[in-house]
């Protein structure tokens, strides 16, 4: 199905006029920015044979307060990001259209943190553990390469967190912050060490009364950091992470009559079964990199965590989740340099084995208070996985580009009120393919073609159909979905612009899909084909020492191209994937007014988003605009750094997310009115 006239004309111009003013050679700083997840190893992003973009973090002078993802990449093109002022439910966030499907947490991304999986065997992901105050950069890989880092990994993320400095004194650093509806921050680090050894520390605590009735939160985070270099050729580092969530108030969707009325209230439901979560986790891992020579490095992984979670739904029936879980896993990887016909070639193999454990009881939701218990079992997820990855530079301005890595997930529930336990496994073979051009020191051209595949968590096969009626029975029928991607794109690197532009396309057959949705509890099954397609493109202009732009623009055509059944319902071939807007456009504009002071203004525009696969409602288009400013002062060893920002200047009404497929109809999530945020960070 070819993309529409109204597509093309909207997509054309917009990369025409990223690509028109650049007209000189690119700067050393932007040649020189390093990615490690494109081929495991470091190299130039501009030399990355994919899509991948790597955001650097300035936890001094960021104008933001650093408490969601969605602060820092809305300007990264393909990704999807939607802060849902629901700490109940974490941030929904796709890449391509990949992960639109998921209610809570993240599905169809592979999340990682210093290397450690933040992402569990089965694919359900979560982001709220990760600490923005500790993180140095965030890459996130986009396209066929990804699929070379397991199960649902229709995208990658990655966080990087800070060494700890290098400094004869220790390097203390805080922070305070306070806005709209309540919000208040502090943060408070130090850190100290040698080439040898060093140690950093960081400790934040967010609260908020939320934007919506129902909505409070409270989050508190500890991170720390521990690296050891024994020698020049080895480094052992050891992390610890700690999330406490001790109240997130969940205040539910809205009917679109609802949102329209009033988008600050909280339906009933929220109020008679006091919908809310609460989170403890602890995670700990160590990272051992050694290299034998300049040619053969290894690194490996050992890590472990627990993960409580306390949660009350809108339903009596089950309606509330005691949940322990551990998990932990291991991994070893090894890379190896050499050269062959007299070109340079890079191999690495390697292995992953991660495991998690869970004793999840469910209970009646008495008014907010558990009742008789309604469900007790033992579920566990693992994966093993084998890869290999290789590049060949076999022309002097050529690249090749081989990989594949062989799966095995297997998803257990043993049940002990009743009878219905059991197991089912997943295997899958993921090659890819791809070459890289080095047309020239300033134009890179690149290709790629892989398979993936996304398994059903644990979550997604815990109930079967009985007829028109939900079953307590695990459904172990459910499929792994399966996809093919490809990709081509373009990196341009001139003096004062970048530009870096892709075609890409996924098609997908067994998709994930509502069956039957009743009382909070939703049946899946497989739907046969799903086409996802699109354009997007990156521009970065540094007109002036003092002027400086940016814009992201994702087109995403992504629809059902096979009709299936959901309920008594015909979902046509053609209906669009809910969750995914079509067209999405983010650009800012950032000024020098004043030595060590900036304001930027931001813009963020999206076209409707359907909120179920009926393709009966959708939440409707918007433009929003945001200002921020910021100064930094130095004062003997300190240096100070104010700043403030005003989201959503205009007031805008509009869903900043959809629930989709809700079986309430309630799919609104409306995002904020204008909301103000000061704050002060200091370092010494």
């Amino acid at each position: 199905m070819p993309l529409r006239r109204s597509t093309l004309s909207l997509t054309i111009p917009l990369i025409l006029a990223a690509w028109q003013p650049a007209q000189a050679q690119q700067s050393e700083k932007s040649l020189d920015e390093v990615v490690v997840s494109a081929n495991r190893g470091e190299q130039r992003r501009f030399d990355a044979p994919a899509a991948i973009d790597a955001v650097q973090v300035d936890t001094l002078r960021a104008g933001s307060p650093l408490v969601n993802l969605s602060e820092l990449l809305s300007s990264v093109p393909g990704v999807e990001i939607r802060e849902r002022q629901n700490y109940a439910q974490d941030l929904q966030m796709s890449i391509r259209g990949f992960g639109t499907r998921s209610t809570f947490g993240v599905r169809g991304i592979r999340i990682l943190v210093d290397g450690i999986p933040a992402t569990m065997p089965d694919g359900q992901g979560q982001l709220s553990s990760i600490d923005l105050h500790s993180a140095k950069r965030i890459e996130v890989l986009r396209g066929p390469l990804a699929q070379l880092y397991g199960n649902a990994s229709g995208g990658v993320v990655q966080v990087f967190s800070q060494d700890p400095p290098v400094s004869s004194k220790p390097v203390f650093a805080a922070g305070i912050g306070a806005g709209s509806d309540h919000q208040r921050q502090w943060d408070v680090s130090v850190g100290g060490g040698n080439e040898t050894l060093g140690a950093t520390i960081d400790a934040t605590r967010y609260r908020t009364d939320g934007y919506r009735d129902h909505s409070a939160a409270e989050r508190n985070q500890v991170n720390a950091k521990l690296v050891a270099r024994s020698s020049s050729s080895t480094t052992i580092t050891g992390v610890f992470n700690y999330l406490n969530q001790p109240l997130a108030q969940d205040p539910l969707g809205l009917t679109r009559a609802q949102f329209y009325a009033n988008p600050r209230q909280v339906v009933p439901q929220a109020l008679a079964f006091d919908t809310r979560k609460t989170v403890d986790q602890r995670q700990a891992g160590v990272l051992v990199d050694h290299a034998f020579s300049d040619s053969d490095k290894v690194s490996a992984r050992l890590y472990g965590g627990t993960r409580g979670v306390f949660q009350t739904l809108a339903t009596q029936n089950n309606g509330v989740v005691d949940l322990d879980r551990s998990f932990g896993g291991i991994g070893l990887n090894w890379t190896h340099k050499t050269r062959i016909a007299n070109q340079p070639l890079q191999w690495t193999v390697g292995f992953e084995s991660d495991r998690m454990q869970e004793t999840r009881q469910g209970f009646q939701n008495n008014g907010g208070t558990p009742g008789a218990r309604s469900r007790y079992e033992d579920d566990n997820a693992s994966n093993s996985d084998v890869f290999g990855q290789l590049s060949w530079a076999f022309a002097p301005d050529w690249e090749a580009i081989a990989g594949l890595r062989v799966s095995r997930v297997d998803l257990n529930i043993g049940d002990h009120l009743g009878s219905n336990s059991g197991g089912t496994s997943y295997h899958n073979t993921s090659p890819v393919l791809g070459a890289i051009w080095h047309a020239n020191d300033r134009l890179n051209l690149y290709a790629n073609v892989g398979t993936g595949f996304e398994t059903p968590t644990l979550a997604e096969i815990a109930y079967s159909p009985n007829g028109s009626s939900i079953s307590n029975v695990p459904n172990f029928a459910l499929q792994a979905s399966k996809s093919v991607q490809a990709e081509v794109g373009a990196k341009l690197r001139l003096e004062r612009h970048t530009l870096d532009a892709a075609l890409f396309t996924a098609r997908s057959r067994d998709e994930i899909v509502p069956l039957i949705n009743n009382s909070g509890r939703t049946v899946y099954q497989n739907a046969d084909r799903v086409q996802r397609r699109g354009i997007e493109a990156g521009w970065t202009a540094n007109w002036h020492p003092l002027l400086k732009t940016r814009v992201a623009y994702t087109l995403v055509d992504a629809y059902f191209d096979s009709s299936y059944r959901n309920g008594n319902v015909t979902i046509p071939s053609g209906n669009k994937l809910p969750g995914t807007p079509e067209h999405n456009l983010f650009a800012d504009v950032e000024t020098t007014v004043a030595p060590g002071a900036t304001v930027a203004l931001e813009s963020r525009f999206e076209s409707r988003t359907f909120v179920d696969d009926r393709n009966s409602d959708a939440a409707p288009g918007y433009a929003v605009f945001n200002l921020r400013a910021g100064k930094e002062v130095k004062a003997g060893p300190g240096t100070f750094y104010v700043y403030g920002r005003i989201d959503n200047l205009f007031d805008r009404q509009y869903a900043g997310s959809v629930i989709v497929n809700e079986s309430n109809a309630r799919y609104y999530e409306p995002a904020p009115g204008r909301r103000l945020f000061v704050g002060l960070r200091t370092r010494f």
